[in-house]
């Protein structure tokens, strides 16, 4: 079925503004669709989000708060936001529209890449992906469906040295940080490129992303990512268990320059990753530059003419790795390069050996200037002093770097019984040592007072319970066994401090330690005289409790026992009996001078027998017992009657 035609969007026109003209993809989240603005008369794509998701009032709020902030992250390899509305209840951003493919189409077209086309496309994605860093942002879903390459003007489609990169869904990536897992139990990170630790902990910073992108550049370099397989899960808990193997592996002639990145990139451990995206742009750089300017041809040098590409040619000068276009330069690698080549008559200055000599003097003095100028720069010039953040605030201390343009990257935190939490315990540079002007600091937060809370071990054999307790840094201490006809001999009982509390690395846990079954078996004496019950308990060598309480049994009846008749006791344990104190007596009325038969009748009422003497129809003259006698249910009333 034409897709196209089945989608009712198609032709819409959203905001009195966008008119929807295609689909270009559906994913889990959102679909994208190519829009015209009639406003300004452009192409642009429109991600709306699925209605399944616009219930999910965290997800939108999160959505659209991320909408805005990469809306300001201006970066040429950053796909760009232009708008943000409803249709319909359901939220959409209006974006960039890029004419190309996406990373995935074209390793799924070539299969794998060259190192250096590679490293080209790498080097723009980690841009991106660093500006989003040093805007707080962390994209949490890098991977080739993510990642569009447009054709450079330079050498068409299959020019990838110069092609423009551009990295999407960054705020569709964050606004899901808060759940790690679909509603289908899979993890919203694509399980190919998932860091470990979003894995076991859900937890993501900038070296999550920087993780992902060492496993797209393996994917680039081998056409396969390392790990792989049919259920999810599984493929996600092979990146923690299992180092991400050398791409040299899988295809030959890697070089080892690269096998190194990809080992840094895709640590297990993330303290042992570079810090940050622009962190291991910096490590791609200068591989690139290792790898030698013979091994590259860029668009630059294709579009000279040939006869000045053949002399360039003969004299090797093919332009360094970091010339490129200027609209796809990098604002780190912006510079001004040319390259001449001698004796080329259109480049050779007007004039005799003087002019010469005197160009020749002028350069010489203005190189250097520009070597004790560098010298400056590089020992002394772009150095401050680091500002002291111990014991500000989180909040403080990013609002300082914020103001002082230095990057802030927070480590993981540590525990403190005396700095508040959130508050800054130590960072690196130290305060006053050098660092780079705007330059990076790592804060570690204090986490707070540790604590760890008493684990539920009733009915937890003692090896286990003492192990669990080791485990959370606590100290195992066993207390007076008891017997208990619940709980096996050799398990615990219970605890104190009981289960939930929270204790201090080291506190102790006093554990009682069930004995087993007692020796004595309580026997049913239930409906025995209390004083056949009292003589069987001490001949077994127990003691009777007697409480006494108004029933309708017979006075000194058992009428409840504790413990239960089964239950095993110790020697010289009590057991409680409550006792019948009898049914509770009956008050007789005064039916003096009362007609014989109401007397009958409210006597009869009472529960009590009624004996006539007389006549029936008579008045009382008599009765025994008289009147206000107490006396035993179903006892018998004389009334004399004439």
């Amino acid at each position: 079925m034409d897709t196209t035609v089945a989608d009712t969007l198609i032709g819409t026109t959203i905001d009195g503004r966008y008119r929807i003209t295609g689909r270009v993809a559906r994913g889990g989240m959102a679909t994208v669709y190519t829009a015209v603005d009639q406003r300004l008369e452009r192409t642009v794509a429109l991600k709306i989000i699925h209605p399944s998701q616009a219930t999910n009032v965290h997800f939108v709020d999160r959505f659209t708060d991320e909408a805005k902030t990469i809306a300001r992250l201006t970066h040429p390899n950053v796909v760009a936001v232009y708008d943000q509305g409803r249709h319909q209840g359901l939220p959409y951003l209006v974006m960039e529209y890029v004419q190309g493919n996406t990373l995935r189409d074209l390793l799924s077209e070539r299969r794998r890449l060259t190192p250096v086309e590679a490293l080209a496309i790498l080097e723009q994605m980690l841009a991106a992906i660093a500006a989003a860093h040093r805007a707080g942002l962390v994209h949490r879903d890098v991977k080739p469906e993510n990642v569009l390459v447009a054709a450079a003007p330079s050498g068409g489609a299959a020019n990838l040295v110069d092609a423009v990169v551009k990295v999407a869904d960054f705020g569709l990536a964050r606004a899901v940080e808060a759940s790690s897992v679909d509603e289908s139990g899979q993890l919203m990170a694509t399980v190919a490129y998932v860091a470990p630790e979003l894995v076991t902990e859900g937890h993501a910073d900038a070296r999550t992303d920087v993780y992902s992108a060492g496993i797209v550049l393996y994917e680039m370099l081998t056409g396969k990512v390392p790990f792989d397989g049919d259920d999810p899960v599984a493929v996600a808990w092979q990146h923690v268990d299992n180092d991400v193997p050398p791409p040299s592996q899988a295809v030959k002639g890697v070089p080892k320059a690269l096998d190194d990145i990809v080992a840094r990139a895709t640590r297990r451990d993330p303290g042992a990753r570079p810090t940050d995206a622009g962190a291991l742009l910096a490590e791609v750089q200068s591989v690139r530059d290792d790898l030698g300017a013979q091994n590259v041809q860029t668009a630059l040098l294709r579009q000279l003419p040939p006869s000045r590409h053949a002399a360039a040619d003969a004299t090797a000068m093919v332009p360094a790795v970091t010339d490129r276009p200027s609209w796809a330069r990098l604002p780190e690698q912006s510079r001004n390069t040319q390259t001449y080549r001698r004796g080329d008559p259109e480049l050779r200055p007007a004039g005799g050996i003087d002019r010469r000599r005197i160009f020749l003097s002028a350069a010489i003095a203005v190189m250097v200037l520009v070597v004790i100028g560098s010298t400056w720069w590089v020992t002394l010039g772009r150095y401050t002093e680091a500002p002291t953040m111990v014991n500000m605030t989180r909040d403080q201390a990013v609002l300082y770097a914020r103001q002082h343009n230095f990057e802030l990257i927070t480590a993981d935190g540590t525990y403190s019984e005396t700095i508040p939490k959130d508050t800054v315990v130590s960072q690196k540079p130290a305060p006053h040592e050098r660092i780079v002007s705007g330059g990076t600091i790592t804060i570690t937060l204090s986490l707070g007072p540790e604590r760890f809370e008493v684990p539920d071990l009733a009915g937890v054999e003692v090896a286990s319970a003492k192990t669990q307790l080791a485990q959370l840094n606590l100290q195992y201490k066993e207390g007076a066994g008891q017997y208990s006809d619940a709980v096996p001999e050799g398990s615990v009982i219970s605890t104190t401090p009981d289960k939930g509390a929270e204790l201090k690395k080291g506190d102790t846990v006093t554990v009682v330690v069930s004995k087993g079954r007692a020796p004595i078996q309580v026997p049913n004496l239930v409906g025995s005289n209390v004083n056949n019950a009292r003589n069987q308990l001490q001949g077994l060598g127990l003691t009777a409790v007697e409480r006494y309480k108004d029933s309708d049994q017979p006075q000194d009846t058992v009428i409840a026992q504790t413990p239960k008749a089964g239950s095993g006791v110790a020697n010289d344990a009590e057991i409680t009996l409550d006792v019948s104190k009898g049914p509770p007596l009956v008050t007789v009325p005064d039916e003096s001078n009362q007609q014989c038969q109401e007397a009958q009748q409210a006597l009869q009422q009472l529960g009590l027998q009624v004996q006539i003497i007389g006549f029936g129809n008579g008045t009382v003259r008599g009765q025994n017992p008289p009147g206000n006698t107490q006396v035993q249910p179903n006892s018998q009333v004389v009334l004399q009657c004439f």
